[in-house]
């Protein structure tokens, strides 16, 4: 399936919350996504996405025919960890298990390593979330360990995965 990676508009607020709001993707994103997802979250994200300092981050609309269904991001990391950028992504539920995650994370990388001075991109799954962590898997990163116990989300402790991509 063909989609394309591109920087969000005010306009793509309403698609957003179409595949934003659903508690099956928000349940592996951290609390800092909302659920339920609202329009005035979504322009509160595609603001903030806008208005972002370029040189520390780069986050961009999944798009499809022109209407976005997920996201896609790294955010540098500072100090000692200078040369790092967290990946971070999601995607609307009914373009799961199509490999467009898979590729969207190649493309986000690839331009990260060619476009920022880092030379590690990480990304922390929580461990039961399999489609995310194949995704990983299958755009070259490696699982570096479990996290035990390191995540609380929805009244429930739980682990994530720490896999990393180094260039």
């Amino acid at each position: 399936m063909k989609f394309e990676l591109r920087d969000w508009k005010l306009d793509d607020a309403e698609n957003l919350v179409r595949y934003a709001n659903n508690p099956k993707v928000a349940c592996f994103l951290r609390n800092s996504f909302p659920s339920p997802y609202t329009l005035d979250d979504a322009h509160m994200f595609i603001d903030q996405c806008m208005h972002r300092d370029q040189t520390k981050q780069s986050i961009k609309a999944i798009v499809i025919d022109n209407e976005p269904i997920g996201s896609v991001g790294l955010l540098l990391q500072d100090d000692v960890s200078c040369k790092t950028a967290e990946l971070g992504y999601w995607l609307g539920e009914p373009f799961w298990g199509k490999g467009i995650m898979t590729k969207a994370i190649m493309q986000t990388c690839e331009n990260g390593f060619a476009n920022f001075d880092i030379f590690r991109i990480y990304s922390r799954p929580f461990v039961d979330n399999i489609g995310s962590r194949r995704a990983l898997e299958k755009a070259g990163f490696q699982l570096e360990g479990i996290c035990k116990k390191a995540i609380f989300k929805n009244g429930k402790i739980t682990d994530y995965c720490m896999y990393a991509l180094i260039k």
